[in-house]
Order: structure tokens, then sequence, then C-alpha cells
């Protein structure tokens, strides 16, 4: 009989379970897609995914126009995409909004603009996610990472800029959710770190040129009012977790599969 890990508490169980006899969890399995993914050597880990996802994104976005890779001896722009290929790719904010393209809230928090850009935002979704995932659930994880990353973007839109991209409204949604966890479980060392964390990380914000701060604070509000809504529930996922999760997963999906088509007319 396969063990696997529970999405919940993280501890062996069977994978053909009902519930986890550690946490409660229902379907610790999910119906048998956690064993069947374990065959193929792969593993349902929201951060892990999200980075491979990103990275496979981003080295699209630079094949789509390879001349303007070398093309800016800006240090903070080093492998860019250009800026008709993130559009082309999903990029957001203003004017693709105008033309209709809008889903693209959804597909821009998974492009970035150079290869700091991506490399920074990866390493706070690794360091942030598990963290998140341990608190909340994989399936809350994902509702909060894509809830704060639309409402990051409708903030810089509203602010007037004019294309914007990257995951970082979504990782300043998982810092506020991690920290309105702290509050509401009163751990005051715990809350303190990540206020800490999140004062660098608004005035680095402010410090480094063509950084949309309008999309840190949008996502941060709403990563932390979609927490508050998830900690009147506080502990195993149950089913309203998975239909959240899976809602979030089928808008994303469906906004890639526009922008595709929208790509596909284009040319």
């Amino acid at each position: 009989m396969a063990a696997i890990l529970c999405p919940s508490c993280h501890k062996l169980v069977s994978a053909d379970a009902e519930t986890c006899v550690h946490c409660g969890q229902r379907k610790p399995g999910l119906w048998g897609a956690t064993a069947t993914m374990r065959k193929l050597g792969l593993e349902l880990n929201f951060p892990h995914l999200i980075t491979l996802f990103c990275a496979g994104l981003y080295l699209l976005s630079l094949s789509l126009d390879l001349s303007a890779i070398f093309q800016t001896s800006d240090f903070m722009r080093i492998l860019s995409p250009s800026l008709e290929s993130s559009v082309t790719m999903g990029a957001t904010g203003v004017r693709p909004i105008s033309f209709g393209l809008w889903w693209t809230p959804i597909t821009a928090i998974y492009l970035h603009g150079g290869l700091l850009h991506i490399f920074f935002n990866m390493m706070w979704v690794r360091q942030l996610g598990p963290m998140v995932e341990d608190i909340f659930g994989p399936f809350r994880l994902f509702a909060i990472f894509t809830v704060a990353g639309i409402t990051g973007f409708l903030a810089s839109t509203m602010s007037g800029h004019a294309f914007t991209l990257g995951a970082s409204g979504s990782i300043f949604g998982l810092l506020a959710a991690s920290i309105a966890y702290g509050r509401r479980s009163g751990q005051q060392l715990f809350t303190r770190q990540l206020l800490q964390w999140a004062a660098m990380l608004f005035i680095m914000g402010f410090v480094f040129p063509g950084v949309d701060n309008w999309a840190h604070g949008g996502g941060f509000v709403g990563g932390y009012a979609v927490a508050l809504i998830f900690s009147r529930s506080q502990g195993r996922e149950g089913i309203g977790a998975y239909l959240i999760g899976g809602l979030c997963l089928v808008a994303t999906v469906g906004a890639f599969v526009m922008q595709f088509i929208t790509m596909v007319g284009m040319r």
C-alpha cells in the first residue's frame, strides 16, 4: 500500500485513506491523484510548481525576441524580454486592459521582466510558500497567491501603470497572510519578524527603480483580507478549500488559454 505525505500536516499516511489519521484531513491522497503523481516522479508542492512554471514562461518570453536580450546596459535588466514579448505573453496594465485583455491580471503574475526580477521573486516564493502552505494548506495557499496577484495588478492599473508584470504582488500577499495568521494566533515574535520583512521589502521597492509599489500594496491588502476569511476555518482543508483553490486553478488555466488564443490571432 502506497504511503504519501498528507498535504495538510505533512505526515505519512496511506494514499487510499479516507481521512488522515494524524489531522483528520479528508482524502489526503486527493482521490488517488497524489499516488499517481508520485509514480510519475512529480510532487504536489505549489511553491515548487509555481517556480517551474514561472521559469518556463520566462525562458519562453526570452525566446520570442532573442535580439532584445542583450540590448540593455542596465545591470538591473540583465536578460530582459522585450516589451512586445511580455505583452504577447500576457503582461497587464492600463494598455492591455484597455484593449480588452481583461484576464491579464492573472497571466502577468507568472511573467517576469528580467533575470534578477525572477530570481528574487522565486527566492521569496520558496521562502514564504512552504510557511503559508503549512499554515493554511496547499489549496488555500494557491488561492491567496492568485487573489493577491489580481488585487495587486488592479491597484497598479488604477494607479495608471501602462504595463506591469511579476509575482511580487502575490508574494506580498503571502507575507500578509502570514502576518494575519500571526496576529490572530497571538504569536508576537513571529508577527514582528514578518513585519520587519514587509517593511524591508516595501523600502526596497522605493529604493530600486522600476518597481511597481502599487502592486505590492494591493497584493498585501488582498492577501491579508483572504487570510482573515480563511482564518475563520483554521485547521485542515475541506471541500470549501478544494473548491476555492480549484476555481483559482481553472481561472489561471483559462486566462492562459485566452492569452494563447489572442497571441495566435496577433501573428
